[in-house]
């Protein structure tokens, strides 16, 4: 799920594993937010710090990790502006960090290492989850199924979460909400507000490939794709067939609400890992390209509706998408395209040296930096003149930038 330092105080992460590599020590212009594959990672200059057990907040100004503590657990925030820590807390058992809070301040742990972005958690009739800050436990809560959290309601009253059914054999989920004052895990409201009925909740037996946070950090969009026989909701209480092959299902974090934007074909007929999807900088507009097929749908946020589709050049590999306010950056395979927003068709297309692992835009528009198979390189945007690169032994994925809350 998800998307999001300068300075030079990034020396003293506390409680992170330096992992340095004095041959690829070349200053990067923006400190951004990395996966690694021994957890999340933070470049920044020439500095390389590393934070297994971790997960970060939407805009990367800060990094909640956890260490086993004998036989309880660690829990503290690192501010990736200045390198700075809490104090740490211990948390009773073994926790491992899930989802942050939009507002970047309660955090939802589980004894489970699968987040809501990987895939299908192994069956349980029980599924703990504690809630904490940086002074310690909020709530504990034993949720009866099979549970996996996604992130906060607004108020953070509430948590939502991807219910699996059935819970010891676990094939299809339903996103729910659980109130935290009561425990109880119950279904979200319509875009009306109005209360699902029972039977109504839509379950999905798909794939969810990325998940983007509302600029305004109010709305969460994550994109499912291979829906065969997939009905919405609106189509269980109408009455009426439904068949999405992919779809964005949009979720209010304040309202409560949930809703579904079909993606037409031929979205969610090609591989999963070749869709992606990003905001516009206004949060208005919400991009999602399928690189397989080569098509790109924009959606209005407002109306929540397609509001147009446009074919592109066709790529191969895992699709990564980025935009600014007036371009549209896709990567796939060893090429970055740019597409022109007002009319998105093609601006400018350049090759990379290595495969694509990601796609961030600098904080003033000057650099894209494109993750790479152990690299990180930047680029003019309008151009695609490669302006650096350095290796970054172990890089998984480049996430966003970090240091800017």
């Amino acid at each position: 799920m998800l998307a999001v330092l300068a300075g030079t105080g990034a020396a003293t992460l506390v409680g992170c594993d330096p992992a340095r590599d004095a041959a690829t020590a070349v200053p990067i212009p923006d400190a951004l937010l990395v996966e690694l594959d021994h957890g999340l990672g933070v470049l920044r200059g020439a500095d390389r710090r590393s934070i297994p057990r971790s997960v970060a907040t939407a805009d990367g100004s800060a990094i909640y990790a956890t260490a086993p503590d004998g036989a309880d657990t660690a829990f503290w925030r690192v501010d990736t502006t200045t390198g700075g820590t809490s104090p740490r807390v211990r948390l009773p058992g073994r926790w491992l960090p899930q989802a942050v809070s939009a507002t970047g301040t309660l955090v939802a742990l589980t004894a489970h290492p699968l987040n809501a972005a990987q895939g299908r958690p192994q069956g349980r009739e029980v599924t703990p989850v504690l809630i904490a800050d940086v002074t310690g436990v909020r709530h504990q809560l034993e949720l009866r199924g099979n549970f996996v959290p996604e992130t906060f309601t607004a108020d953070l009253a509430g948590l939502f979460v991807l219910e699996w059914l059935p819970a010891k054999a676990p094939d299809r989920y339903r996103v729910r909400l659980v109130d935290l004052a009561t425990k109880a895990a119950g279904p979200l409201y319509t875009r009306t507000k109005a209360a699902i009925p029972p039977g109504a909740e839509e379950e999905m037996r798909g794939d969810g490939r990325q998940a983007v946070l509302a600029p305004n950090r109010g709305t969460l969009y994550t994109l499912y794709t291979h829906q065969p026989d997939h009905q919405h909701t609106r189509d269980l209480v109408s009455g009426r067939p439904g068949n999405a092959h992919a779809f964005v299902h949009t979720l209010s974090l304040s309202a409560r609400w949930a809703y579904c934007v079909d993606l037409p074909h031929p979205f969610g007929e090609a591989p999963t890992s070749g869709h992606a999807m990003a905001v516009s900088p206004d949060g208005g507009r919400l991009f999602v390209a399928d690189v397989t097929s080569g098509t790109v749908a924009e959606i209005d946020t407002e109306e929540l509706t397609v509001r147009r589709t446009v074919p592109v050049a066709r790529a191969t590999g895992t699709g990564h998408a980025a935009a600014d306010g007036e371009r549209l950056f896709l990567g796939a395979g060893t090429v970055v395209r740019s597409l022109d927003l007002a009319r998105l068709g093609p601006a400018a297309e350049w090759p990379v040296r290595e495969a694509v692992t990601g796609l961030v835009l600098g904080p003033d528009g000057r650099r894209l930096y494109v993750g790479q198979t152990g690299a990180v390189s930047w680029h003019d945007p309008a151009t695609g003149r490669e302006l650096g690169r350095v290796a970054v032994p172990g890089l998984v994925a480049v996430r966003g930038l970090a240091g800017r809350g």
